[in-house]
């Protein structure tokens, strides 16, 4: 396939704080301010100028990219990771700072609510103004003006002016305007989630008629992982500017959802040294939760093989309780960035005739459980610590509900040897409902000649 877009070394650098109202009265008023020292009055509630220097911000930094004919291209990540901005400069609402764009092909960008409208022309004019904009004459937007109508649901106000639409109605002309007018290119930014369940239904339907039937390319920013994997077939994530990621959805998806969770979970060792902030009631508090591996070292990534450790130290502070420790572990899913799949462990507590153990004194205890190699797949996982009161139900008598008390994560490291063997591919991940991957003994064998 041929390539239809190519960034080389693209820098977009900004500067805060810099005089730039939108009339020369309110740029002389902050100009003059700034000469005398005072505070600009056309400021931004929130905002802070320094005057001793000029602050800059790559919004990109060094963007390396091709993009193939017909290609469903995902871009992801974090709020301010640079994403709008690299559609704004494909689309030519703004320059690059340096490097180069190269386009191959008309592009029908859909950047926010509204773009491309004039708020007083009507939708019909609207529609005949950005097939201009697009480069088609009259007569072509005229031929696809009833489908566009159509696919938009505005026939009713189709004469009425745009400002007086909805964010939603003008979501949904945008979009049918874009993707009806035949662009090469068409860039989609985050808008659909404005529209309602039934428009985002047809637009995914068309965007994939227009990549797959129709040879178009399709430039996707979304927050939405379910949609980015359903339709892209390379997904790129940014961070803070720059390329972190350049792939397949599944494997994109699943280091940008998973660096949210390292980036936000707790590793190694969590430690409670003040008793008030501890977690825990009257009877029990906790210590010290950690994930150790085989040689005792304190350890937050494992591979599928390696035995896990997880210790957790609680204080019993008062005399002739029954205790019994549950340490659950959740799976977190890629998909949906919520748990998925669970299983939880009680400690030797059940060995005995239930509620009629031997009662604990105060002091400081560890439960530690071992989980065996060849049994968790792949992913990240959050531990659940919950001691509670027997004979009770524990949903009455915990005295420790701790959830996300402490995170690892398991890796594949491809290793012949585990329940993958020779198997080479992608393998279902723990976040996806496939909690464990257990290596277990499966014969197939010749019963009848």
């Amino acid at each position: 396939m041929s390539t239809v877009i190519k960034i080389e070394n693209l820098f977009k650098e900004y500067r805060l704080g810099v005089i730039g109202h939108d009339t020369l009265y309110r740029d002389m008023q902050s100009w003059w301010a700034m000469v005398r020292g005072k505070e600009d009055p056309n400021t931004l509630i929130g905002h802070k100028r320094n005057n001793s220097t000029e602050d800059h911000i790559l919004a990109l930094d060094d963007i390396n990219l091709e993009v193939k004919n017909g290609d469903v291209f995902g871009i992801i990540g974090a709020n301010g990771a640079g994403k709008s901005t690299l559609l704004k400069i494909l689309s030519r609402v703004t320059a690059p700072t340096s490097g180069t764009v190269k386009v191959k092909g008309r592009i029908a960008s859909l950047l926010e609510v509204g773009t491309g409208f004039h708020p007083e022309l009507t939708g019909r004019e609207n529609i005949y103004l950005n097939g201009a904009i697009n480069g088609m004459y009259r007569k072509e937007v005229s031929r696809k003006l009833d489908e566009i109508v159509d696919f938009a649901g505005v026939e009713q106000f189709l004469d009425t002016p745009v400002k007086r639409y909805s964010s939603g109605m003008h979501v949904r002309l945008g979009f049918a305007v874009a993707a009806h007018l035949e662009p090469e290119i068409l860039v989609v930014d985050e808008v659909l989630a404005v529209g309602d369940a039934s428009f985002q239904k047809k637009a995914i339907g068309k965007m994939q008629d227009v990549s797959s039937a129709e040879g178009r390319t399709v430039l996707l920013v979304s927050h939405n992982m379910e949609l980015i994997r359903k339709l892209c077939n390379r997904v790129v994530v940014l961070s803070k500017g720059e390329l972190a990621v350049d792939g397949l959805p599944e494997d994109s998806i699943n280091q940008y959802v998973g660096g949210i969770y390292r980036e936000a979970g707790k590793y190694g060792i969590v430690k409670w040294e003040n008793p008030k902030e501890a977690p825990g009631g009257s009877i029990v508090t906790l210590r010290s939760v950690c994930s150790k591996n085989t040689k005792g070292e304190i350890c937050s990534e494992f591979t599928l093989r390696e035995k896990i450790l997880i210790q957790v130290e609680f204080s019993v502070l008062s005399d002739d309780y029954q205790i019994c420790n549950t340490i659950g572990l959740v799976c977190i899913s890629s998909k949906t960035h919520t748990p998925s799949g669970e299983f939880y462990v009680l400690d030797n507590y059940i060995e005995g005739e239930w509620g009629r153990q031997k009662p604990f004194k105060k002091g400081l205890y560890v439960s530690a459980l071992e989980i065996p190699g060849d049994l968790l797949n792949e992913g990240i996982y959050s531990i659940i610590i919950d001691p509670f009161l027997p004979p009770a139900d524990p949903d009455s008598s915990y005295q420790i509900r701790k959830h996300n008390a402490l995170s690892f994560e398991i890796v594949d490291n491809f290793d012949p040897e585990s329940a993958r063997g020779s198997f080479p591919y992608d393998w279902q991940r723990g976040g996806s409902g496939y909690l464990i991957r257990p290596k277990l003994k499966c014969i197939t064998k010749r019963i009848e000649e």
